[in-house]
């Protein structure tokens, strides 16, 4: 399994606590030349919330059959022009399927999903990171900013 995240103490997290066997900081690598080298038998699933260049680089390296799931595009919510992913063709010779989720369409499920998450985390099978925000809803514009700056590490929540 293989991470992307921003900054070196953030991949060292994905591969030290998270269990990951690599990670790619995109903020000082070249994410296509590190999936070439860590995905050396290509990509089968994806699981997306960023979008634009990460989305473009990692449909270069898809394996046969592979699947993204696009829960988000971060990188393209404050964009003054919206870009789809360029390399979209490579769905089509990887046989690929690139699929949204939207969490409300397991919302019957939640009850389910509560339960199994909660014995995870009290196994130690789940890992969570939560960064709390002082301040109440004044300081509610700078820490959202602060989320798509990427400067946060697992959970950010503001303290009201």
């Amino acid at each position: 399994m293989i991470g992307i995240a921003g900054g070196q103490a953030k991949c060292d997290w994905l591969v030290d606590e998270l269990g990951f066997d690599a990670a790619i900081d995109y903020k000082a690598q070249n994410v296509r030349q590190e999936l070439r080298a860590q995905a050396s038998n290509r990509v089968d699933v994806f699981f997306d919330n960023v979008g634009g260049e990460i989305l473009d680089a990692v449909l270069t390296r898809l394996a046969r059959g592979a699947r993204i799931v696009i829960c988000g595009g971060v990188s393209q919510y404050n964009a003054e022009q919206v870009r789809g992913p360029a390399n979209y063709l490579a769905l089509i010779a990887a046989r690929g399927s690139m699929t949204g989720m939207v969490i409300f369409d397991y919302a019957d499920r939640f009850p389910q999903a509560t339960a199994e998450l909660a014995g995870w985390l009290q196994q130690g099978r789940l890992i969570s990171r939560e960064q709390i925000v002082e301040g109440g809803v004044g300081a509610f514009p700078e820490t959202l900013l602060s989320l798509f700056a990427g400067e946060n590490t697992g959970k950010l929540v503001l303290a009201l």
